[in-house]
C-alpha cells in the first residue's frame, strides 16, 4: 500500500478530492477499512504534516486535506464500527484562546486516523478540569497560541494531579513551539510540534494503558 500513500498526498495537497476518493477506494479493494486508513490516510497525513513543519506546503493544505479525510473516514468508519480503535476516552480543547484553527486541524486527523473524542471547544481552566473528569477522560489534548494561555496549562495539570484524576495532558501551539521546553515547565505529559504528532503520542500512551 506504500505506492498509494505518495499519490494520496499529492491529491490532498492539489485540493483534488475525485482523485484523493478514487485512491482511496483503491485501498479499499484490497484492504478493511481500518487497514485502508492505517496504511494509507494516516501516513499521507503524516507526510503532510512533516512537509509544513519544513515549509513546504502551507498550513490550509493541511487543514483542508484533513477535513476531507475525517469525512472518508467517517463514511467507511462510522463511530460506532467495531473496527474503530480501542482506544481511552480522549477529548481536545482551545484553553482561553480563540485561535481555533490549529486545535481544528488536530481534531481532524484524529478522526481521520480513526480516533473518537470530544470537542470541547474553547474553556478556561476550572470549566475544563470539572468536565474533564466528569467525562472519564484518560487523554486531554490541549491547544494554545497565545503564551498567557500556555501557562495556565500548569493551572490544569496541578488541579487534575490534585484530584487524581489519571489524565494524561498532551500540548501543542505557537509557544511551544518557540520554548521546547515550556510543556515539562508547566506540568504536561508531552508535546506535538504538529497535528500527526498528536496521533503518535496517544497510540504510544494506548500502548501504556493496554
Amino acid at each position: 500500500m506504500t505506492a498509494l500513500v505518495t499519490p494520496f498526498r499529492e491529491s490532498l495537497e492539489s485540493l483534488d478530492r475525485l482523485r484523493a476518493e478514487a485512491i482511496f477506494q483503491e485501498a479499499l479493494l484490497r484492504l478493511s477499512p481500518i487497514a485502508a486508513v492505517e496504511q494509507v490516510v494516516v501516513p499521507a497525513l503524516e507526510q503532510m504534516g512533516k512537509a509544513w513543519e519544513d515549509g513546504s506546503v502551507a498550513l490550509s493544505q493541511v487543514y483542508m486535506g484533513g477535513r476531507f479525510c475525517e469525512e472518508l473516514v467517517e463514511r467507511v468508519l462510522p463511530p460506532s464500527d467495531p473496527d474503530r480503535k480501542h482506544q481511552p476516552r480522549s477529548a481536545i480543547v482551545l484553553l482561553n484562546d480563540y485561535h481555533a484553527l490549529g486545535k481544528r486541524i488536530v481534531y481532524s486527523v484524529m478522526r481521520a486516523s480513526g480516533f473518537e473524542l470530544f470537542d470541547y471547544g474553547r474553556m478556561d481552566v476550572d470549566e475544563l478540569v470539572e468536565r474533564a473528569i466528569a467525562d472519564r477522560i484518560r487523554v486531554l489534548l490541549i491547544s494554545v497560541l497565545m503564551l498567557p494561555s500556555a501557562l495556565r496549562v500548569r493551572e490544569v495539570c496541578d488541579k487534575l494531579k490534585a484530584r487524581d484524576a489519571g489524565i494524561m495532558v498532551a500540548v501543542g501551539g505557537a509557544p511551544f513551539l518557540f520554548d521546547a521546553t515550556l510543556w515539562r515547565e508547566v506540568g504536561a505529559d508531552a508535546m506535538g510540534c504538529s497535528a500527526s504528532d498528536a496521533v503518535a503520542i496517544v497510540e504510544a500512551w494506548m500502548k501504556e494503558m493496554a
